[in-house]
């Protein structure tokens, strides 16, 4: 019997129902930490500091329903809204399907686990500290959250067939 394609091959990003586009969300953590653009170059830096809200363990939102109350600058991300904004890491599943490659394998949708994208050290897991305790940001500029990552063999033997691994 033939396997039906899961729903994030099969439809646009503005086809999904909620859950569908809840589910995307991988649990990384790194659209939660802090930027920095800077007005006169409009260059963007990213920074290891995360949103109050944000679990550091789980790397979830602490107060997901209420989030826009709690932090009147914190973005829900809709189809219309990945398309206006830059920030997004590399690693993220909306700008993934957005650019038209798929899921990574670390992905829980792909994997089964949603452990899998800390095991694969693509989380923020361990790498971010709280704006509450941070400082200034400036002081915690960093680069991997807005790298792209690694390849890594699929089979031990197979050097031909790359998959993605965290910076």
């Amino acid at each position: 019997m033939p396997r039906t394609a899961p729903f994030w091959k099969t439809r646009r990003l503005d086809e999904m129902t909620r859950e569908e586009w809840e589910s995307l969300c991988d649990g990384c953590g790194r659209c939660c930490l802090h930027k920095l653009r800077y007005e006169d170059t409009g260059a963007l830096s990213f920074t290891n500091v995360a949103c109050r809200l944000l679990d550091l363990d789980s790397c979830r939102c602490s107060d997901y329903a209420r989030r826009r109350r709690r932090v009147p600058d914190c973005v829900s991300l809709t189809p219309k809204v990945l398309a206006e904004i830059d920030w997004l890491p590399p690693s993220c599943a909306y700008r993934r399907l957005a650019e038209g490659r798929d899921l990574a394998w670390w992905h829980p949708l792909v994997s089964g686990d949603p452990e899998t994208v800390h095991r694969a050290g693509v989380s923020v897991q361990g790498r971010a500290v709280s704006e509450r305790q941070a400082g200034a940001l400036e002081c915690h500029i960093v680069a991997w959250p807005g790298r792209v990552p690694r390849a890594r063999p699929v089979q031990p033997d197979a050097k031909s067939t790359t998959e993605e691994l965290p910076p």
